[in-house]
């Protein structure tokens, strides 16, 4: 059913005014970390101010109000965000790739969240342990979904969830269920971790539900790119694999908090005399050569995922399908930075001596949030091995969420 949209009404921003508003931001975002650390969420100002700048917008499509922009466009912001508090950039890396998957539903599901208000937010949680009841019309579903950033500033959940088999033997279908505020709730008492605390990963509650089915997106669908959403949202944007566009927002925050983590290094080390030995931090060689590896890596890691992209968008622009031996290798890619870029950082933590392990030093931040990071599934490399040497020998991969 098609359904009228909205048009932007406001000039949209070029890239390059998007990523000047998002670095102007560095030190707002700095001055309220510890606040954001302290309550275990990002504060209602930093989203106002995200929503303001048109930040969330981004990935949206043109006829919700979005600026249905290049996927780069979105790292490069949330890089920048991420430098000032990493939690803050993780928040909205996650929240912030919801309007490209809404796009990717039936359209009278982008309705529902978006007819009265193109700003709506929606939070998520992939692991699929809900449990799931086919009736008519939709699902029944219930259960207890941990990790959904930014749940408390979102009208709006995704939730992952296994279908069970319509015949013996057969294979569940694995989905993602679209639910409205009050349809859930959240418990916020459950998000107490030692890194990325600020990223408000609340639980989520559902207690026997119902799901229309058009609120539902099929992990195939977003695996073969043939998503009911392509329907309406025919710009090349919307052809690539949803997969390939999540599993960036949750290594993206990395680069910005190793950024900031070799700023503090650089700042400790031109102040450090040990106390013990008398020697200066910036006369190490040991120390100078972690921050130059470290700044190095940073860099090449960064110039990689962004040519990534640059290539999933140019076939996406001569509408070509991707070839899955590259969809293997940019999520092996994707997967690997984080744990690569908190090994880094901890090279040179190891190296500042006894300034480096207070709570007030500059670079204990980021280092929690880059080993906090490196859990989520996405980030572990492991999980993408046999599918990347297997498209090597030619098998077709055996996990979809490529």
């Amino acid at each position: 059913m098609a359904t009228a949209a909205v048009t932007n009404v406001h000039p949209t921003p070029t890239a390059e005014q998007l990523v000047e508003r998002a670095r102007a931001m560095i030190p707002t975002l700095k001055a309220r970390a510890k606040a954001c650390v302290a309550n275990r969420d990002v504060p209602a100002e930093s989203i106002a101010e995200f929503q303001e700048a048109g930040f969330f917008k981004i990935l949206q499509p043109k006829r919700w109000g979005g600026f249905e922009m290049h996927p780069n466009v979105f790292y490069d912001v949330q890089k920048a965000l991420a430098e000032g508090c990493m939690s803050t950039g993780w928040m909205y890396g996650v929240v912030g790739c919801h309007p490209y998957e809404i796009a990717l539903f039936h359209e009278e599901a982008q309705a529902e969240v978006w007819s009265e208000d193109t700003s709506t937010l929606v939070s998520s949680s992939y692991q699929p342990v809900g449990k799931v009841t086919p009736v008519e019309g939709g699902f029944r579903l219930s259960g207890r979904w941990g990790f959904s950033t930014g749940s408390v500033h979102c009208k709006w959940v995704v939730l992952g969830a296994m279908v069970p088999p319509s015949e013996p033997g057969g294979a569940p279908d694995m989905r993602a269920f679209l639910l409205p505020r009050s349809d859930y709730t959240i418990d916020l008492n459950s998000w107490h971790v030692f890194g990325l605390q600020g990223t408000g990963s609340h639980d989520v509650i559902v207690d026997d539900v119902f799901v229309p089915d058009y609120r539902t997106h099929r992990a195939v669908d977003g695996f073969l790119c043939q998503n009911p959403g392509q329907l309406t949202n025919t710009g090349p944007l919307f052809t690539l694999p949803w997969a390939q566009v999540f599993m960036r927002s949750v290594s993206t925050a990395a680069f910005g908090g190793a950024r900031a983590a070799i700023n503090a290094a650089i700042s400790i080390a031109q102040s450090r005399v040990s106390t013990n030995t008398g020697k200066a931090s910036k006369s190490d060689p040991f120390l100078m050569a972690a921050i130059s590896k470290a700044y190095a890596q940073v860099t090449e890691m960064e110039q990689t995922l962004r040519l990534t992209f640059e290539d999933l968008m140019a076939h996406a622009e001569r509408g070509e399908p991707i070839p899955m031996q590259k969809r293997t290798h940019y999520a092996y890619n994707s997967s690997s930075v984080v744990r690569r870029m908190a090994d880094l950082v901890d090279d040179m933590v190891q190296l500042l001596g006894g300034r480096a392990i207070y709570m007030s030093s500059e670079i204990i931040q980021p280092w929690l949030d880059l080993n906090a990071g490196r859990a989520h599934v996405a980030n572990d490399p492991n999980n993408r091995t046999t599918d990347l040497v297997g498209g090597l020998l030619g098998q077709e991969p055996g996990f979809t969420f490529l």
